[in-house]
């Protein structure tokens, strides 16, 4: 007796997922069956969580703020746009008002408190300067502020040879976690301290600098070339920090006698960029991850009601494109990213390109290989010889699952796209004018 599948004329065509010419039950057809038993596991879990290259205080107080987290979210359930750049620009005017808090740190009598009055510019006898000395000065943290760094803390903490404490200890006790930049202050030498400090603020991904505070008394005694001697201290601090896997930062070689030569200039212009990075560009960044998990965990409960009532979401036919396509467009209202959401949020932003941000029908298969595979010619090919009468509803089950799959991989690419448009859309729309 013949098999039914000897009925169904041979049909060879290109296979959008190898490239060959390919019969519909082909090899080719084989691997995608086997490729959708893992597909549900892939197309439910929630994606990763965005982070910066470098955390600050100010950014964790936001993502530990539940009522920052809530507002978003609310946002991003709703799919409104425009609701979402108002609190996020609500937040960041508010975190503006946030003091930033810099920690000067390393070993005790490399001069970290002439450091500070140097960097405030003000001198060592006036009344509101940081005690300085032969001898050790700072026992325990000291607060100071500078007019030329408004709304900034500097801290002037206790060298690392100050107390008995470890350099574990001493990590623990000075709590770097609560500060948005660290200045690491080394002179004479580039010690194992320094290094162990270097290493902290790294895992601690925290921004932090090398200052050579003493590069005066360097020039003086040294028989060296000044461009030479410069060239060797600095190759000796990034050995150092290279050789426990380091990450050289920004070095500056300065003398706290000298604030208007030298690096000192590079330095502050460098601490002026970093100071703005850490009150906008951290905290959008931020704000975009909180933004990226909502949207996670909306496609997530999409999706899991979609799996709750399966018979109910996929009734579609696997080669209805009209179908296909009005679940796109209901999938990117529910996101905010439909065309009219779009044309909408330009007009009132006055960011007019905006509306030609929406994704269109025709690029969808072209998204992801999973749902080119599921919309190719031989896998259609091979559902319509599931479907045929003969096998009296067999196959509904499969066919129903393969349909299924199709939707919640779809709503996968709009909700990626949704994240992709709600950062542009939060980046053209928070201004660095409003926060400083």
């Amino acid at each position: 007796m013949l098999s039914p599948l000897a009925d169904v004329t041979p049909i060879t065509g290109v296979c959008d997922f190898c490239g060959f010419l390919c019969h519909p039950v082909s090899s080719c057809l084989l691997q995608a069956v086997t490729l959708f038993i893992n597909m549900a596991k892939s197309l439910i879990s929630p994606s990763s969580k965005s982070i910066t290259a470098n955390e600050s205080f100010c950014t964790n107080q936001i993502l530990r703020s539940q009522e920052v987290n809530k507002k978003i979210g609310e946002a991003v359930k709703e799919g409104n746009l425009l609701k979402l750049i108002f609190v996020v620009n609500d937040i960041m005017k508010s975190m503006s008002r946030h003091p930033i808090r810099i920690a000067v740190t390393g070993d005790s009598g490399n001069g970290m408190s002439s450091f500070i009055n140097a960097l405030r510019e003000i001198g060592h006898e006036e009344e509101d300067s940081a005690p300085t000395g032969v001898v050790r000065t700072t026992q325990k943290p000291a607060l100071y502020s500078s007019s030329k760094f408004p709304n900034v803390d500097l801290w002037d903490l206790p060298g690392t040879g100050v107390t008995s404490l470890s350099m574990e200890n001493y990590l623990e006790e000075m709590d770097f976690s609560k500060c948005d930049l660290i200045i690491i202050i080394a002179s004479e030498q580039f010690s194992s301290n320094h290094v162990k400090l270097a290493k902290a603020m790294q895992s601690m991904r925290r921004r932090f600098y090398v200052v050579w505070t003493k590069l005066d008394r360097d020039l003086d005694t040294s028989a060296l070339p000044e461009l030479q001697l410069r060239q060797n201290i600095q190759k000796n601090i990034q050995e150092n920090l290279q050789k426990e896997g380091v990450e050289v930062p920004p070095i500056f070689l300065v003398s706290n006698f000298s604030p208007d030569s030298l690096d000192f200039t590079k330095l502050r212009d460098k601490l002026r960029r970093d100071l703005s990075n850490i009150r906008y560009e951290d905290s959008l960044e931020t704000l975009s991850g909180i933004c990226d998990r909502s949207i996670s965990e909306k496609a997530l409960s999409l999706k899991n009601s979609m799996l709750m009532r399966p018979q109910e979401t996929a009734v579609s036919r696997m080669s209805d494109t009209a179908d296909l396509q009005e679940s796109f467009e209901n999938y990117q209202k529910l996101f905010g990213v439909d065309d009219g959401s779009l044309q909408q949020v330009a007009q009132r932003t006055g960011t007019l390109q905006m509306g030609c941000m929406a994704m269109k029908f025709q690029e969808l298969h072209t998204q992801d290989w999973r749902l080119r595979l599921m919309m190719s010619f031989p896998l259609c090919m091979f559902l319509k010889c599931l479907e045929i009468s003969w096998w009296y509803g067999l196959w509904n089950f499969f066919t129903r699952r393969l349909r299924l799959w199709r939707q919640l991989l779809i709503v996968e690419i709009v909700a990626q796209n949704a994240k992709t448009v709600s950062r542009s859309v939060l980046k053209d729309n928070t201004h660095l004018t409003e926060v400083i």
